[in-house]
């Protein structure tokens, strides 16, 4: 970056060096290492999915002991694997599915991460890489649901205009894999989740539907987003959401005991990375919400209110 002052760059490259220094700090290989444990007296079983997945993998690969055994599974989206670095010994293997609407491949990637848990024990440790996407890419339906109506459902809330919340509550309802059931898959090994948040609030049982956390929401809460959008559910499913049936695992299971999770990139701090850069060229920066979420064309309309706001204020 050019040091000289900021009345001496051009828009636009200046602009790009702002853009620039938020993904850096968004990228695993920046900020993943202060939180990897240990590694354990057992084996470490990597297991995750979403549009990072990939970088995610190969930062742990890079990061994690030579000596210390590595092996597991992620599933990334379909054309969004990083090369691989030049030199860097492959140890997690990488898979591919369909994003925002579920496929096969990644029905067949999350049968495959619940068999890899089989025989798991204390002396184990999984570390699960999470990121946005996740939902999609680890898809496993509840029993009584195909993939196919898996598919619509999801098709179906997307179109809603329904939040991302709401949204993830329904999915994970309908799997056998979301909501904390993965991790309570793992026991009784110890279970560490690094995640990169994507959604408003940085909640990790949002982010990718939250698979190795605990739930709050309820088979009844998913039941009024499904009526409250209009979406069907065959009879068997909703008798089901109706009796409790597909309820999730909640905060205070035991199945969660000892288990860590670790945001290891928020949009907050790429938005401060970002800020601190501008601020560094002798710009005055405000970060005024990493919370938004809608539409492009009207977030970018309340965006452009907002830094009126500030500048007539300011």
């Amino acid at each position: 970056m050019d040091s000289r002052p900021s009345s001496d760059l051009k828009p636009r490259a200046f602009l790009k060096h702002l853009y620039r220094t938020a993904v850096r700090r968004a990228l695993p290989l920046e900020n993943m290492e202060t939180f990897l444990p240990a590694p354990p007296k057992g084996r470490t079983l990597v297991l995750g999915a979403g549009k990072a997945a990939g970088s995610m993998a190969h930062a742990l690969e890079a990061l994690w002991p030579k000596d210390a055994p590595l092996d597991g599974l992620v599933v990334a989206r379909y054309h969004h694997i990083p090369p691989r670095p030049e030199g860097l010994a492959q140890r997690i293997e990488i898979v591919e599915a369909a994003h925002p609407v579920p496929d096969e491949a990644g029905l067949k990637a999350a049968e495959r991460m619940l068999a890899l848990t089989e025989g798991l024990t204390a002396d184990d440790l999984v570390l699960c890489l999470i990121s946005g996407g996740g939902s999609s890419l680890l898809t496993l339906p509840a029993e009584g649901l195909t993939l196919a109506e898996k598919q619509r459902i999801n098709r179906q809330l997307i179109e809603s205009g329904a939040p991302i919340g709401e949204i993830n509550c329904v999915r994970k309802h309908l799997s056998r894999i979301k909501g904390g059931r993965l991790a309570a898959a793992c026991a009784p090994a110890q279970v560490v989740t690094l995640t990169i948040s994507d959604v408003p609030g940085d909640d990790p049982a949002v982010i990718a539907s939250g698979p190795t956390v605990p739930d709050v929401t309820t088979c009844a809460d998913a039941l009024i987003v499904l009526d409250r959008y209009g979406i069907k559910v065959p009879a068997a499913v909703r008798a089901r959401l109706k009796s409790g049936a597909l309820e999730t695992p909640k905060p205070g299971d035991a199945a969660f005991a000892g288990h860590i999770t670790h945001l290891i990139s928020t949009p907050q701090q790429s938005l401060e990375a970002a800020a601190k850069a501008a601020r560094a060229a002798g710009i005055e920066a405000h970060i005024l919400s990493d919370e938004m979420e809608g539409e492009s064309r009207e977030v970018g309309k309340v965006h452009g209110a907002l830094a009126r706001a500030v500048a007539l204020r300011g």
